[in-house]
């Protein structure tokens, strides 16, 4: 951040947590109202042109939405009837059936919500329906929300040291291969290359751990590299996405393949590891793997989602979506100088733009989800849309384009998985911990690595355009993170749902999804410290 930020950073963040007695409260309501403002403009809808109508299998609404109603012959106007959950009617008149509820949008009470639009005649007789909705019309952003419960950096090392000292972490100390009853580490790439980024942030932040972090986190990339395809194969260098066959990875679409974007995260994971030790080793280690994906990228920019892990032939028609890779190239060229792989990043931006960002399909492609017969827009998530943004934001130079689609893409990722509150159940108890992320829709679980997810979205927005209602977004889901933490083992759960029974910590626990939590909180910490 430049010296103007930083300045409007200090004052922000002073009046967000209450330091001046009589600013915060004209800085909530001005935040609130601005909001409120926002949410009553449509996301990217359909009558635009831009996009086809993206949002036929959303089932919540915290922006004004619009919906592909078509015309009625004859039709002079069309009135919108809307039912509030307490069964009270609103309604406005518009000259189309897909006009956005913008008139009356803050006017409808948190809950189930029903929409009919009538076609009405030159007399004002009805015609015909043109069309009927039924959504949840959800909470919107309205602070104040509760403050960290203890300061960031603490937070992020609490958790980093429970990883740590997990008993399938600590067996990488006298093991080269991964403690299998953590059954998690079936996604090898994912989770024990988190266990390696994780032991890298322990080897910094806690100098007395620092040796035995090292060993740890030595140890599980070098079984990462026994387990990467040997050099001169069609993938050398890449390791696998699944390791032997529990939970999905056993699945018949999964055996022997692996997946081209979690190849990308293990280039990330190298250049973290090598960051630490400057091992030469691990930094070609990266580099082979980026020459690997190079080799897959078709002519129009686009990889396949998932190859063969001996043939690297693809398995299917999907292609992938490819924020990782651009944000692992951008990585390269930031941070490391190297500009080998520039022209492969924007095809592959450019394949981005035409084809999952100007129709805003941002679908999921989950290892442990199948991506097979899916319809447009059935499996929308931030997990895809959040980092994508983010990464249109931290770029060199912004374009005016690149920060239109990165609001679109944050506001999709807040209108349909941001949770700002909840109801209380039948029991008087809110089911989540908000305000809280969900993941995607074929995952409807409030998950902490999708928290950070689309609070990095809004701190690179704020970082952008100094907008301080993004940091205030982006801040209490990064504060409610220190919230729901177990303050005596430092655990940030995963999952962020009220548990009158705990599940079983192996499935419920994953490893990448605190390693993120714990990166958030320590960009958080370097916010606030205005480094």
């Amino acid at each position: 951040m430049n010296n103007k930020q930083i300045v409007a950073t200090v004052i922000i963040l002073a009046a967000l947590s209450g330091c001046n007695t009589k600013t915060p409260e004209k800085t909530w309501s001005e935040l609130n109202a601005k909001a409120a403002d926002e949410y009553l403009e449509p996301i990217r809808p359909g009558y635009e042109g831009r996009n086809p109508y993206w949002n036929i299998y959303a089932k919540k609404f915290t922006y004004a939405p619009a919906f592909d109603f078509k015309d009625v012959e004859g039709a002079e106007n069309y009135k919108f009837v809307v039912k509030d959950v307490n069964g009270k009617e609103l309604s406005f008149v518009a000259k189309t059936p897909h006009s956005p509820l913008s008139p009356v949008w803050n006017d409808i009470p948190v809950g189930d919500t029903e929409l009919q639009v009538l076609a009405m005649d030159k007399d004002g007789q009805v015609l015909d329906t043109a069309g009927t909705r039924k959504f949840f019309r959800d909470f919107p952003f309205s602070g104040p929300y509760p403050e960290a419960a203890i300061p960031y950096r603490e937070s992020a090392i609490k958790a980093a040291y429970f990883i740590h000292m997990m008993p399938s972490v600590q067996y990488w100390l006298d093991h080269t291969e991964p403690d299998m009853s953590y059954n998690l580490n079936t996604y090898a790439t994912k989770i024990i290359g988190a266990t390696v980024i994780n032991e890298c942030i322990v080897a910094r932040e806690i100098p007395s751990r620092r040796e035995e972090a090292l060993k740890m986190a030595r140890n599980a990339a070098e079984f990462l590299i026994a387990q990467s395809r040997p050099e001169g194969d069609p993938l050398a260098f890449i390791p696998p996405t699944y390791y032997q066959e529990l939970v999905s990875s056993g699945r018949e679409e999964n055996k022997d393949k692996t997946m081209t974007m979690e190849a990308c995260r293990a280039v990330g994971v190298f250049l973290t590891i090598y960051d630490e030790t400057k091992e030469e080793r691990y930094l070609n280690q990266a580099k082979g793997i980026m020459n690997s994906l190079k080799k897959l990228q078709r002519p129009d920019g686009s990889l396949p989602i998932k190859v063969d892990f001996i043939t690297g032939e693809p398995v299917n028609e999907v292609g992938a979506m490819l924020g990782p890779l651009v944000t692992v190239i951008q990585r390269l060229e930031k941070d490391y100088g190297i500009n080998d792989y520039d022209q492969m990043r924007k095809a592959a931006e450019e394949w981005m733009r035409k084809v999952a960002v100007s129709t805003f399909n941002l679908t999921g492609q989950f290892e442990d989800v199948s991506v097979l017969g899916l319809h447009m827009y059935e499996n929308l998530t931030n997990c895809t849309a959040a980092p994508y943004a983010q990464y249109l934001l931290d770029k060199d130079v912004v374009s005016p384009e690149d920060l239109a689609d990165a609001i679109d893409l944050i506001r999709m990722s807040e209108d349909q998985f941001v949770y700002w509150d909840f109801l209380p159940n039948k029991d008087g108890i809110k089911p989540f911990c908000a305000p809280c992320v969900f993941e995607q829709y074929k995952y409807e679980m409030a998950v902490d690595n999708s928290s950070c997810n689309v609070a990095n979205a809004f701190l690179s927005l704020y970082e952008e355009t100094g907008d301080p209602l993004a940091l205030a977004k982006g801040k209490a889901l990064i504060d409610n993170l220190t919230i729901v933490q177990d303050q005596i083992t430092g655990r940030i759960p995963t999952l962020l749902e009220f548990r009158g029974k705990m599940k079983e910590y192996n499935t419920f626990f994953w490893i990448n999804c605190c390693v993120a939590s714990i990166q958030t909180l320590l960009r958080m910490d370097k916010i606030t410290n205005h480094e």
